[in-house]
């Protein structure tokens, strides 16, 4: 008789990011990594950012920088505000400031340019 291994538990979503935060971590320690271009705190590879709007990226709040980064993963405006402590309104506001300082046509095209920055390639 041979006893299976119990099926592994699903895990929380801040265990994903973190396991994905640390992934990216030693992505960028390996040698031969991308260029890359700092955007606040966060490094970007230099491909994923498009050239017609990295000098408006690099003059964007902190706070803006905040909110394009978890639209890029996927996030809806009201988890945004929760994450940051905000209101909901105040997220908005945000990503229009963003999308106004990049020249997008708007939130559509906002959403598509900050997966391309932030959502992790693997």
């Amino acid at each position: 008789m041979t006893l299976a291994a119990p099926a592994p538990q699903p895990m929380a979503e801040d265990e994903r990011l973190a396991a994905i935060a640390e992934l990216l971590r030693k992505a960028d320690a390996m040698p031969g990594a991308p260029e890359r271009v700092a955007l606040g705190e966060h490094m970007i590879e230099a491909a994923r950012v498009p050239k017609r709007h990295r000098e408006a990226l690099l003059r964007l709040t902190p706070t803006e920088i905040t909110c394009i980064r978890f639209l890029g993963w996927g996030r809806s405006n009201g988890d945004i505000a929760t994450l940051l402590l905000m209101a909901e309104n105040t997220v908005r506001v945000h990503l229009s400031n963003v999308a106004r300082k990049l020249e997008l046509d708007g939130m559509r095209e906002l959403a598509a340019l900050a997966g391309l920055l932030f959502y992790p390639s693997d």
